[in-house]
């Protein structure tokens, strides 16, 4: 195994992160950050790596974070401990929301309603983590999708040739609604191995287990293919990386987004996602019962 330098180490995974976020203006002064963390190594970075930029570059924005609990038993509990304890530890208050607070029902007891649970757990974060950040007034959700990610994301939508989703490739999202807040993505390109290396080093408290429904959802064939090849093809990853931030440079048009009849949230079509599945949900639930 090879032998990591600590501090170079550090020092490599802070720069990389740094620039990012200086390059593409990720972050202002004055304003704040809400920061989706779930425990896991790539959120747990991010709380770390933003907390360190404000402490070293000596700047003025606020930091607070949300954790969702979608209600997996024997998963999320861990996942929100270990949340807890890194806020803690960097004073960074913490909101934790969940699916049943929000919806009554946990992803536990929906998640036969669909093919792969992973959908309806995206459009349920995704919801709560803008609404919540949108109600404590911030002005950027900071989220922990590293290098691998963002791989894995554009290769999937290049297969289901959903062109609409290419433009929101990249660190930073427009604003394009009021009430809906801003993406950056401070680890955008910092590998995913990387990630993990920084947190065993450093001996930072994460929740290291996988997601027991994550090998319902494609993205789980799409990280299987990719760590196969990057194994048989040093650079692989890299290089497609370079290859769609050259080729598939596609500006974020100003879409018109109005407001969900239903909850108020913005959508670009009432209701929303999160809405709809919300009511179809309640048709299976209902159909199922009898």
């Amino acid at each position: 195994m090879m032998k990591i330098e600590k501090n170079s180490f550090n020092k490599y995974v802070e720069e990389n992160v740094f620039t990012t976020i200086e390059e593409y203006k990720l972050i202002n002064e004055n304003e704040k950050i809400m920061i989706g963390v779930s425990g896991g190594k790539d959120s747990i970075l991010t709380l770390h790596m933003i907390h360190n930029y404000r402490k070293k570059m000596d700047l003025n924005f606020n930091i607070e974070a949300v954790c969702i609990d979608e209600g997996i038993a024997g998963y999320r509990e861990e996942g929100i401990k270990t949340a807890r304890k890194n806020c803690e530890k960097l004073d960074i208050p913490l909101t934790v929301y969940s699916f049943k607070k929000e919806w009554n029902y946990s992803l536990d007891e929906i998640h036969n309603l669909y093919k792969s649970t992973c959908m309806p757990c995206g459009v349920y974060r995704r919801y709560l983590l803008n609404k919540i950040s949108d109600e404590h007034e911030c002005d950027k959700i900071a989220t922990g999708h590293n290098m691998d990610d963002e791989i894995q994301s554009f290769l999937m939508t290049f297969a289901r040739n959903d062109q609409n989703k290419f433009p929101k490739f990249g660190p930073k999202l427009s604003k394009i609604h009021e009430n809906m807040v801003p993406r950056i993505k401070p680890l955008w390109r910092l590998p995913e191995k990387d990630v993990g290396i920084w947190c065993v080093v450093n001996n930072i408290p994460i929740h290291d287990e996988e997601c027991p429904y994550s090998v319902t959802s494609l993205r789980s064939d799409v990280k299987s293919l990719l760590n196969r090849l990057e194994e048989k093809q040093k650079g692989t990853k890299n290089n497609i990386f370079k290859s769609f931030m050259k080729t598939f440079t596609l500006k974020q048009e100003k879409v018109k987004l109005n407001s969900c009849e239903i909850c108020g949230q913005p959508t670009a079509k009432s209701p929303c996602k999160a809405c709809e599945m919300t009511k179809e949900i309640s048709e299976l639930i209902t159909h199922q019962q009898f």
